[in-house]
């Protein structure tokens, strides 16, 4: 006998189970979806494949795999990336949901890690309420709970956290 789990929102399944009830889809392979903002690249995300789910309440989902290009606002450049292996766009709350093998890096060379990441896209933040680890670039481990950023994941705070940092005995000065 076989069993498996998941460990999705039991109601997050159900609400869009229930969306997919007589609903079209729209399936675009290729995705390559650009947000600007003042005629200027803010951000890229990029999937194989795209569902398009028209209905009561229409979403937007990438099951096999999202990839996030952070750009600078002022000269283009890359300031950081994120993966999943899942992205849900709802388009009624102006969210862009992150599941499963959550890796996002930001401009200092920070990485972060976690099942779940969501983008506030109208406040442009990113947070979660799901276990989150942080890897600072001199080897500093972070964990906790509780995460929010701003949306180039610079400026990020953690309410419950846990830690491993390097210390020296070396005198400072």
């Amino acid at each position: 006998m076989l069993f498996s789990a998941c460990e999705n929102d039991i109601n997050k399944v159900r609400e869009l189970s229930a969306n997919q009830v007589n609903a079209d889809v729209d399936t675009i392979h290729g995705v390559d979806i650009i947000y600007s903002d003042s005629a200027k690249v803010r951000v890229r995300v990029l999937a194989p494949l795209l569902l398009q789910y028209h209905g009561k309440k229409p979403y937007d989902l990438m099951p096999k795999t999202v990839n996030v290009i952070i750009f600078n606002k002022i000269d283009l450049s890359q300031m950081g990336t994120l993966t999943a292996d899942t992205g849900i766009q709802s388009d009624d709350d102006n969210k862009l949901e992150f599941h499963k093998n959550v890796v996002a890096k930001n401009a200092k060379g920070e990485t972060f890690k976690s099942d779940e990441l969501i983008w506030d896209k109208t406040s442009k933040t990113i947070h979660s309420d799901k276990v989150v680890q942080i890897r600072m670039a001199n080897g500093d481990i972070m964990n906790g709970t509780g995460f929010k950023s701003d949306q180039a994941l610079a400026h990020w705070t953690m309410t419950q956290s846990t830690g491993i940092f390097n210390v020296t005995d070396a005198p400072t000065q």
